[in-house]
């Protein structure tokens, strides 16, 4: 096994520019997940890795080799395609040997190779079949059973699941992530879903327009985003964002938006008092909201008043999408909530829980207590990128 390491890697198609000074380490072992939108230059990053995309600047590291100029075959990478890229005419077994039999490898290290990575996968009993025999789930775990054979340094997996339905792709996350605490081969995993890459990763990376936004441990993403692109972008529904202004009543620091005030959390009010008549962005996440009725009592919550446009029953909960004044913004409530669209509701929010960004630059203010090390009541610590 090893590491892979990007040193200020750039990849230009013509005047576009892919991937912009990349640098990155992903540790022996580790299960890392490439992240963002469509676009934003994930895919080019791990075929950058596999070496199907020859690298504009920068240096990579496969382990200590640097493998720029590295023919794919002579990485010791195995990737899984988004499609399935299975020979039809091969049984299943033919298709997880075909890349041993091509390396030469002795027909009797290939017979137990191929039957432990199939007794892995669950697929012992198709070894017979054809591709056409299977479902998309078993087609599935046969492409991941044909890198698995390789016994590779590195996994690549390029949007595995996005052929699956929601059902296949729930269980084959949780096939995946087992997979590789059984193995444990360092991977480099790409989604656009960012429930995959919350529910898998050991670390997340997100991109946007080639450039790394952060990279850190999911929930550390989720707590403490770097900025506006990263909050809106992990977590679903996304967080809320709402043009605030600190303002003043009195000996109260509030938070000033079109539609509703918010007094200052208890842990920030010293801060926000040093930017009265300063702009900023406010978001809160859907999830750090309830209606009055079923918030319960807690001094750090304050309430924004809103009309339902949409329910939306969930089952365990109900996505209420609310206007106030010009915002509309969405909320995550208790399913037991019997709000309709037109009514009034009451939305009792977790001040502990609200974020703040410059509205220039969209990063995080961070609080004193955090930039000194320490993390405010109700935040996580930082982490530097």
């Amino acid at each position: 096994m090893a590491g892979v390491r990007f040193d200020g890697v750039t990849k230009r198609f013509g005047r576009t520019v892919a991937v912009d000074d990349l640098t990155l380490e992903i540790e022996d072992g580790e299960f890392l997940v490439l992240v963002g939108p469509s676009g934003c230059g994930k895919s080019t990053a791990l075929r950058m890795i596999a070496g199907l995309e020859e690298i504009s600047e920068g240096d990579l590291y496969i382990g200590t080799r640097r493998v720029n100029d590295l023919a794919p075959k002579d990485r010791d990478v195995a990737m899984v395609f988004q499609s399935y890229a299975l020979y039809p005419h091969m049984s299943v077994y033919d298709n997880l040997a075909f890349a041993l039999q091509l390396r030469h490898v002795p027909r009797s290290v290939i017979d137990t190779r191929v039957r432990d990575a199939a007794a892995i996968l669950g697929i012992a009993n198709l070894l017979d079949r054809k591709p056409k025999q299977l479902s998309g789930g078993q087609r599935q775990r046969v492409a991941l059973g044909r890198a698995i054979v390789r016994e590779p340094q590195v996994f690549l997996m390029d949007e595995p699941l996005s052929n699956l339905d929601a059902k296949l792709r729930v269980e084959m996350r949780a096939e995946i992530s087992k997979l590789h605490q059984r193995l444990g081969v360092t991977t480099v995993y790409v989604t656009h879903d960012q429930v995959e890459a919350m529910t898998m990763g050991d670390r997340i990376a997100v991109l946007r327009d080639g450039v790394l936004q952060q990279v850190d441990a999911p929930m550390t993403l989720y707590d403490v985003p770097a900025n506006v692109f990263v909050a809106t972008f992990i977590g679903s529904p996304s967080m809320n964002i709402f043009k605030a202004r600190v303002g003043s009543s009195g000996a109260d620091v509030l938070l000033e938006t079109g539609g509703f005030p918010l007094p200052a959390p208890a842990t920030r009010r010293r801060e926000l008092t040093a930017r009265i008549g300063q702009e900023l962005l406010l978001g809160i996440r859907p999830e750090h909201m309830e209606t009055i009725e079923l918030a319960g009592q807690q001094e750090s919550r304050a309430t924004i008043p809103a009309r339902v446009e949409v329910a939306e029953p969930m089952g365990s909960e109900i996505l209420l999408h609310l206007r106030t004044g010009k915002d509309t913004f969405t909320a995550r409530v208790d399913s037991r909530t019997r709000a309709a669209p037109g009514d009034v509701v009451e939305l009792a929010v977790d001040l502990e829980r609200i974020h703040l960004f410059d509205p220039d630059s969209e990063e995080t203010i961070v609080a004193p207590e955090a930039e000194a090390g320490v993390p405010a009541v109700g935040e996580a610590a930082p982490v530097v990128v």
